[in-house]
């Protein structure tokens, strides 16, 4: 036996005392009651919190209140929570079995109907549900989707070429195509008899034309049969084959694995139906009359509204593609590629307006800036309606453009951005010089800015406050 372990339990259990203190014990006082040792301190026993009584929770006899009669009590209990007739315990025994119809009947028996219309209430609770309800029902908007599906076959494997060719055997026995193989007639079945050991070159004239005909109108005949589904024997078999919208459905629906279509639990979520209950036929697009069916897909509704053009002007407009930059913009997962597009867009009577936009897709970015040339549309300035007023100059970046007016008859001498962008806003006497960088999208940037920031004569004038003609200087050979 150990020595250390009286004492070591004599020094944890005791309580600690003032060594004076001690001395004045008197040996016959009883020892000091022994605890366990522990770092948390010890606690007071909390007080039990009396119990709280449920007043005013009944439905029928209220504390304070008469109750009710008995008989109002059986009517309540009769109206409410009436007992299964024998024509409903028919119907239910065809759907449960023995063992369940005695498990029900055992669960109506123990429960009284005349204990829920006294004891019966409503939840004040804050847990209760939000609204009404038997639950007899699925609500789509509020309740759940219950879960159908079953769960995956473990066994199941991505098909070989011999399960996908039974796969494939097996969806086409579901389509019955014609007759029996061999059992049409043949061209030659509609000669005479002692043509039809010679070849087609051998017949005569006439009797190969009336064998045609014979054999055409056979054929149609058989094919209007198959229309009504009706074989050639009378019978009731559907002659019909897969049709396109089958074969599409077999190949993106059909499982590619060996569970033969089962559909379990995926990350996928459900498609929406394409007539959901409740909500069909209350969000229709109205269809405008004016649009002449040209915008079934209500592309360019927004724009309409923020230009005040019909669809028609709008698919009229000139729109050329400027500028196509693939870029890349840096993220945290990486370098992600995409396209700008830049577009001109103008009527060619002096309308003209450029859009840029960025996306992932290529398409997407074409339709972004479509819309947004359109909406930028701005009237340009146009001297004799085919040049500008006078020499023009912008600068984007390191691009420098320069734009001359030249006189009739000159045309479009200018590099092919600026020969978009002129043709677009309907300008046909035009110079440009590009002393700098050739960047394709800051050459239209500049052009088009250029073109929309001109000064009218009109305002030369007030601005300087001389005649329109001394700033034009076209008559008498600008002495005025």
């Amino acid at each position: 036996m150990s020595a250390a372990r009286p004492a070591a339990r004599s020094l944890f259990s005791r309580h600690l005392a003032c060594p004076s203190i001690a001395g004045f014990v008197s040996p016959s006082a009883s020892p000091a009651s022994c605890r366990s040792f522990h770092a948390s301190p010890q606690l007071a026993a909390g007080r039990t919190k009396p119990a709280r009584k449920n007043k005013g929770l009944s439905l029928v006899n209220e504390p304070g209140k008469k109750p009710w009669p008995e008989k109002q009590i059986r009517e309540i209990t009769a109206k409410k929570f009436p007992q299964y007739t024998p024509e409903e315990l028919a119907e239910l025994s065809k759907i449960y079995t023995k063992e369940q119809m005695a498990s029900l009947q055992a669960g109506e028996a123990a429960i009284d109907p005349r204990d829920l219309t006294i004891q019966g209430r409503l939840r004040k609770d804050p847990y209760r549900i939000n609204y009404l309800d038997d639950f007899s029902t699925i609500q789509p908007v509020i309740d759940k989707r219950p879960k159908r599906n079953q769960a995956p076959d473990p066994m199941a494997r991505f098909m070989d070429l011999d399960h996908f060719t039974r796969d494939l055997i097996e969806w086409a026995d579901q389509f019955e195509v014609g007759e029996v193989t061999g059992t049409l007639k043949k061209l030659e079945d509609f000669v005479p008899v002692e043509f039809r050991d010679k070849s087609e070159a051998q017949w005569p004239g006439k009797v190969r034309t009336d064998a045609h005909e014979s054999y055409m109108a056979y054929l149609q005949e058989e094919a209007a049969k198959g229309k009504d589904g009706k074989s050639a024997q009378g019978g009731d078999r559907l002659l019909r084959g897969p049709t396109d919208a089958d074969i599409l459905s077999y190949i993106l629906r059909r499982s590619s694995m060996t569970d033969k279509g089962l559909i379990s639990n995926s990350e996928m979520a459900p498609g929406l139906p394409n007539k959901v209950p409740g909500v069909e036929g209350m969000y229709k697009n109205p269809v405008d009359p004016e649009d002449e069916g040209l915008d079934e897909e209500g592309k360019y509704q927004d724009l309409k509204v923020r230009t005040g053009m019909t669809v028609k002007e709008i698919l009229n407009l000139r729109t050329v593609v400027v500028s196509r930059r693939w870029v890349s913009n840096q993220t945290r997962l990486g370098k992600v590629g995409g396209t700008s597009i830049a577009v001109i867009a103008g009527n060619e009577k002096g309308w003209l307006g450029l859009g840029v936009a960025y996306s992932t897709e290529p398409s997407e970015a074409m339709n972004k800036a479509l819309l947004k040339s359109i909406e930028n549309m701005k009237p340009i300035l146009r001297y004799e309606d085919r040049t500008t007023y006078g020499n023009l100059e912008c600068k984007i970046s390191g691009t420098v453009v320069r734009l001359f007016a030249r006189p009739p008859g000159f045309g479009l001498r200018v590099p092919h951005q600026i020969f978009e962008i002129a043709r677009a806003a309907g300008i046909q006497d035009l110079a440009a010089r590009i002393p700098r960088s050739r960047n394709s999208l800051n050459t239209a940037k500049a052009t088009v800015q250029a073109l929309q920031n001109q000064r009218s004569p009109e305002e030369i004038a007030m601005g300087r406050g001389k005649k329109l003609v001394d700033v034009r200087k076209v008559y008498y050979g600008g002495q005025l």
